[in-house]
């Protein structure tokens, strides 16, 4: 029993086989799915999924890497998309200063406001961050984004900062990095911080854990994340899986 709480089945890297990655993923025990629009196209195609499929679920939100094209109208729309019941979260939202299309900046003032946008309709946040730890969990703090919580996707900073993002009431998630031989840090966190407060994801197309590392991830591929966080705490794959999933249900409300 397996929940993907973030993953991109619409990216154009599934657009020749998504039903057969989603059938891959149903028979790897891959029960739910949470896929993460952060444009207008990819929310547009998030919102035909939930409609389609009765166990995916969507996050809508504008990526910081793109805050330099969202509107008033953006914000406006995903907004009104955040009454859809199937709609569980706002997000992917954050900063991220390893690119540089958006203006630091720029980036902040989008964070802000979709945050402010997420405590007035009361869903949990999905942060992105690359490079920019500080500045997000300031924001955080400033926004009192306390008040929904939420999940830091792909989590790939220190326990000690992962205990802080605990006290602001988010959950850690971890994806296909925990399983690379050398990554030091997602397996200190995978071990360290307490199993109810930790989530399993994806991130496919991107992030493909070991022995995919490289090539196109994909939902079904999540198990192999679970297997690897049992394997570092000395616990069973079912515990990993039927925890982490009741995580994900309680943070989404489902």
């Amino acid at each position: 029993m397996l929940f993907d709480t973030h993953l991109h089945l619409n990216a154009e890297q599934f657009e020749d086989d998504l039903p057969e990655v989603i059938t891959r993923a149903r028979e790897n025990g891959v029960e739910w799915m949470v896929v993460v629009g952060f444009d207008r196209p990819t929310i547009k195609k998030a919102m035909e999924l939930i409609d389609e499929y009765d166990f995916i679920y969507a996050a809508v939100g504008w990526h910081p890497v793109d805050a330099v094209d969202m509107t008033d109208e953006d914000l406006a729309w995903i907004e009104e998309l955040a009454d859809h019941p199937k709609v569980v979260a706002i997000g992917e939202m954050g900063l991220d200063y390893y690119w540089d299309k958006s203006p630091k900046e720029v980036q902040k003032e989008v964070f802000r406001k979709q945050i402010k946008l997420a405590i007035k309709v009361n869903l949990p946040i999905i942060i992105h961050n690359r490079d920019a730890t500080q500045d997000v969990i300031d924001i955080l703090k400033e926004e009192d984004a306390v008040q929904v919580g939420g999940i830091m996707h792909c989590f790939g900073g220190s326990v000690e900062t992962a205990r802080e993002c605990l006290d602001l009431n988010f959950m850690i998630s971890l994806g296909g990095p925990v399983t690379f031989k050398n990554a030091k840090k997602p397996k200190e966190v995978a071990v360290e911080i307490p199993l109810d407060r930790l989530l399993i994801e994806t991130d496919a197309p991107y992030l493909a854990p070991h022995p995919y590392r490289g090539k196109r991830n994909e939902p079904a591929y999540v198990k192999l994340v679970a297997e690897q966080i049992a394997e570092l705490r000395g616990i069973t794959f079912e515990e990993v899986g039927n925890q982490t999933t009741q995580n994900a249900k309680k943070i989404f409300k489902l």
